[in-house]
């Protein structure tokens, strides 16, 4: 069992890094904030507890994989690789200015980027690529995949569950940030999903639900995937969009939402309270 300390120690982590995403966002007057809170505690976990990754090396042969198939949240993983040590200190403070490396979505011309993506439903394609190398090449790395909720509407992505199971690719951990909501509408007006785990189950898939904005909920679930039961792992994270902040959360405007200054600093006094 994990000790309350490293779990007190990742929840901090990941307010300091809500701080950090309201900060980029509203100096940058850009980016997609509502998705971008409800997956950073699931990246936090990531990035500080169990990817094998090292910024002094990023491209080591044997480093775990990571893709942001979500690929319109990368505030969020920028804010997670400068925390890291990926991206040097003032780096982030160009996004959105011209000639900044730092795109609206992922390159690999960043360090800590496998993939380029923004157009839903690839990551997971890739994902299953990159778990099927690993097993030809004999390497012990894993891939994980952060994908949508509202990028299940992609056929794509169920292209890659069947190939993920019918390869039983352990080593391939697919996780879904359920918050509900995307661009223009509920997910489930849009395009209905659920029942969501039963679905990835019939695909063949090792589906865990967990709740998304609990911390220790998430290391534990991380802890426990077993990499060598001959199957793919899905992790359904049920979130809370705009996590972190009153003004934002479940309010389909943040989606790409912009604070204005009287609602930056009334989410900055809130985070305060928690630092």
């Amino acid at each position: 069992m994990v000790q309350r300390e490293e779990i007190d120690r990742l929840e901090y982590t990941a307010v300091r890094m809500r701080k950090r995403l309201l900060e980029v966002v509203y100096y940058a007057k850009a980016g997609h904030i509502g998705g971008g809170l409800s997956c950073l505690n699931m990246l936090t976990a990531l990035y500080f507890h169990t990817l094998k990754v090292d910024p002094r090396h990023p491209e080591m042969e044997d480093r775990d994989r990571f893709i942001l198939s979500k690929g319109h949240c990368v505030e969020a993983l920028y804010c997670v690789l400068e925390e890291k040590g990926f991206i040097t200190p003032g780096l982030l403070h160009t996004y959105g200015t011209y000639k900044s490396p730092l795109a609206g979505h992922p390159t690999v011309k960043v360090p800590g980027i496998e993939v380029n993506t923004g157009a839903l439903g690839h990551g997971l394609s890739v994902g299953v690529g990159l778990a099927i190398a690993a097993r030809m090449d004999k390497k012990a790395y894993r891939t994980f995949v952060l994908m949508g909720d509202g990028e299940q509407g992609e056929g794509s992505v169920y292209e890659a569950a069947m190939a993920g199971s019918h390869y039983q690719l352990d080593n391939l951990t697919a996780i879904i940030d359920r918050n509900g909501l995307q661009i223009s509408d509920k997910t489930e007006k849009v395009m209905s999903l659920e029942p969501l785990a039963e679905r990835w189950e019939a695909f063949g898939w090792d589906v865990t639900e967990v709740n998304g904005d609990d911390m220790g909920c998430i290391v534990e679930t991380l802890d426990h995937i077993d990499f060598q039961n001959h199957k793919p792992h899905l992790i359904l994270s049920r979130t809370t969009k705009g996590k972190g902040f009153s003004c934002m959360e479940n309010v389909l405007k943040w989606h790409h939402g912009v604070p204005n200054g009287e609602e930056y600093r009334k989410c900055l006094k809130e985070i305060f309270n928690l630092i």
